[in-house]
C-alpha cells in the first residue's frame, strides 16, 4: 500500500481510506472482517461522520474493532461533523462542534480523534466560532488534526484568518466521471463547453498551494447518486479502456480507475465505501498500479472529456 506523510498532520497515512459510511447495515462480526481486511490490505485510515446512520456507523466500528485484535494506536481515525439531518440543517456553531465531538468519541469508544473535518459549509458559520471550538478540541486533547469537506478557497481561508490550528484536509467529491475539479482549467475561457465553468474556485490548485490534502469521495461514482460507472452501459468506451488496462495490470477495472485518482501529482487520498471484503482487497490493488502518463490522458478522454 502507497503510504505518505501530510504536511502538519499524521505521517504515513494510506493512500486509500475505508470508509464507514455503510457499516450500519453489517452485523459487528461483518464490520471487523472489512476493518481487518482493510488494514490487510495497507489501510490505515478510517473515515466517519455524524450523520452516517446518525451516529450508528461509529458506534459499529467500535464494536467490531474490538474483535479485529488491532490497538488504537495501529490506525487513524477521521470523523466529521456539521451535518443535521435531523434539523435539516448544517451547524459549525461553538456548541453542536463541541457536543458533536464529545458523542463521536462516546460512540467511537476512543479518547481522540485523529482528524476532525467540518462537513459541508455552514452557511452561517462565524470563524471565530470555529476557531474557539477547535481550540478547547485541541488543548482536551480530543482532536489531534482539523480539516474541512466540500469547502471552496474562499471560505477556507476565512476560517484560516481566525483559526490557528493547520487546515491539512479537505474531502471533496472526485471520479472520473465527476472530475469538475480538473476540468476547469484545461478548458477555461472556452465558451463553447460548460466544462469552462469554475464551480469550485480552483479548489485542487488552492489545495496543492497551501499544503491541504484532498481526500476524493465516490471515486467511482457517476454525479451524486448515480451509482457506478463501472460495467455501465451509458460509458462503453470509458469501461473499454479500464478492461483493457485493467487486463494489462492484473487488476479490476475499479482499480485502475483508482488509480486514475491516485496518479495525479496532488498525493491524493482516495476514500472507498464497499463493505465487502472482495471489493475492498480489489479496490487496494490501486495503490500498487501506477499509471503512466499516457494511461491517465487516455482514461480522462474516455470518460467523455475533450482536448480544446
Amino acid at each position: 500500500m502507497k503510504r505518505f506523510d501530510i504536511v502538519n498532520g499524521p505521517q504515513g497515512v494510506s493512500a486509500i481510506i475505508q470508509g464507514c459510511m455503510r457499516m450500519p447495515d453489517l452485523t459487528k462480526e461483518a464490520a471487523a472482517e472489512v476493518i481487518r481486511t482493510a488494514y490487510e490490505c495497507g489501510v490505515n485510515f478510517f473515515d466517519h461522520a455524524t450523520c452516517y446512520g446518525m451516529g450508528e456507523a461509529e458506534v459499529r466500528f467500535s464494536e467490531a474493532f474490538l474483535l479485529t485484535g488491532l490497538s488504537r494506536e495501529d490506525i487513524y481515525i477521521q470523523s466529521k461533523c456539521g451535518i443535521c439531518p435531523d434539523r435539516q440543517e448544517f451547524d459549525w456553531t461553538k456548541e453542536n462542534i463541541l457536543s458533536s465531538v464529545d458523542g463521536i468519541l462516546e460512540r467511537l469508544k476512543v479518547e481522540y480523534l485523529d482528524t476532525l473535518l467540518l462537513h459541508r459549509p455552514d452557511m452561517l458559520f462565524d470563524p471565530e466560532e470555529v476557531a474557539e471550538a477547535f481550540d478547547i478540541l485541541e488543548q482536551a486533547g480530543k482532536v489531534k488534526w482539523f480539516g474541512v469537506s466540500n469547502l471552496v478557497p474562499m471560505q477556507t481561508e476565512l476560517l484560516k484568518k481566525y483559526v490557528k490550528q493547520p487546515l491539512i484536509i479537505n474531502q471533496v467529491q472526485l471520479s472520473l466521471e465527476q472530475s469538475q475539479l480538473i476540468d476547469q482549467a484545461l478548458y477555461m475561457n472556452n465558451k463553447t463547453t460548460d466544462m469552462s465553468i469554475n464551480r469550485d474556485g480552483n479548489v485542487l490548485d488552492y489545495c496543492r498551494l497551501h499544503d491541504i490534502t484532498i481526500q476524493a469521495w465516490s471515486p467511482l461514482q457517476v454525479g451524486m447518486f448515480g451509482g457506478s460507472f463501472i460495467d455501465n452501459p451509458d460509458f462503453p468506451e470509458l469501461n473499454k479502456v479500464l478492461g483493457e488496462l485493467a487486463e494489462r495490470e492484473g487488476v479490476t477495472k475499479a482499480a485502475i480507475a483508482i488509480a486514475w485518482i491516485l496518479r495525479h501529482p496532488a498525493k491524493m487520498q482516495a476514500i472507498i465505501g464497499s463493505m465487502s471484503p472482495v471489493h475492498i482487497r480489489e479496490a487496494c490493488a490501486a495503490a500498487d498500479v501506477t499509471l503512466s502518463h499516457h494511461d491517465w490522458y487516455q482514461l480522462y478522454l474516455a470518460a467523455g472529456k475533450f482536448l480544446p
